[in-house]
């Protein structure tokens, strides 16, 4: 066979025959509705070192697939694939499947609830890609009906509604980021009290009005559980420590069950009467703890102060 008169240079392969990289190749598909995140998302991933593509047409991406399992440069890749790809959009399941038999492939599908997306329009004031002429709420119904056959397929899916930007892309940081532990989910530590009704968003619910009630004692009526001679006061109590440390070891136990089911935001409501004291008091103390055990924890108080 005759050849030119360059020299060729062998190009090294592992055991299988592959060219390096070609196995290490991974690719995130972004989707999800309009108005859940995606942007935010992508930008995470290109701060974790990922060569990233928004709105790619649907018909180059089995095309760049191939191109970067060949690259040696391009070792992980995310896309974002959505809405905005109109009638296109129904190939895409069977562009998955066929890019899962080809290269590692992880689709993160995002969405949030309606009431959520519409506010985030409404604050935008941008326009749904679906156009103007329906409502955004109607939109959403024919978006949430194309997509249901992608979400299917979807290996990841996040809830953004609870999420504010920040904590969405530390989310999707932690959760990619090479040797991510477990505890990339965000949990929430809420007290209210249940004369201003039972918090909708909560995921668990404990009642501690079975604690002494600090509104009795008249020096503590003006404070809330965050003032410190008010916490000493519910923590004399034996039972309030106790309640403590058995809940806490609870949700030690809990939370990674639930991650692994693909929770991304945990809400733990502690009501008691008003939400000024015990459940203000408890809230703040479980929340040392989940913190102290490696989770990300925020603590939110509905009704308190008054």
């Amino acid at each position: 066979m005759a050849t030119s008169g360059k020299s060729i240079k062998a190009v090294p392969t592992s055991k299988n025959g592959r060219r390096p990289h070609e196995n290490a190749t991974q690719l995130v598909i972004i989707t999800g509705m309009s108005g859940s995140g995606k942007a935010s998302v992508l930008k995470a991933f290109e701060d974790l070192g990922f060569y990233c593509v928004d709105n790619l047409p649907i018909g180059f991406i089995l095309r760049f697939a191939e191109l970067a399992k060949q690259s040696t440069e391009i070792e992980k890749t995310a896309l974002v694939v959505d809405i905005r790809e109109g009638d296109q959009l129904r190939k895409l399941p069977d562009i998955i499947r066929s890019l899962k038999k080809q290269v590692k492939t992880t689709v993160l599908f995002l969405e949030a609830s309606d009431d959520v997306l519409i506010r985030r329009f409404s604050e935008t004031r941008r326009p749904h890609p679906l156009g103007r002429e329906a409502t955004v709420k109607a939109a959403l119904r024919k978006e949430r009906q194309h997509l249901k056959p992608i979400r299917e397929l979807a290996d990841i899916v996040v809830d953004s509604s609870k999420f504010n930007v920040h904590e969405l892309r530390a989310h999707i940081t932690e959760k990619f980021m090479p040797g991510g532990t477990d505890k990339s989910i965000l949990v929430s530590c809420l007290s209210f009290g249940y004369k201003a009704g039972v918090p909708t968003e909560a995921d668990l619910l404990f009642d501690v009005r079975f604690l002494p009630n600090p509104h009795f004692v008249p020096e503590f009526r003006p404070y809330t559980g965050r003032h410190p001679r008010v916490a000493k006061y519910i923590r004399s109590f034996p039972q309030t420590q106790e309640f403590i440390d058995r809940i806490s070891e609870l949700l030690i136990y809990l939370i990674p069950h639930y991650v692994r089911e693909g929770k991304s935001y945990l809400t733990i409501g502690f009501g008691c009467t008003g939400g000024q004291h015990r459940s203000v008091l408890i809230a703040e103390e479980v929340k040392k703890r989940l913190s102290k055990g490696g989770y990300k924890v925020k603590a939110i108080h509905r009704d308190s102060p008054k």
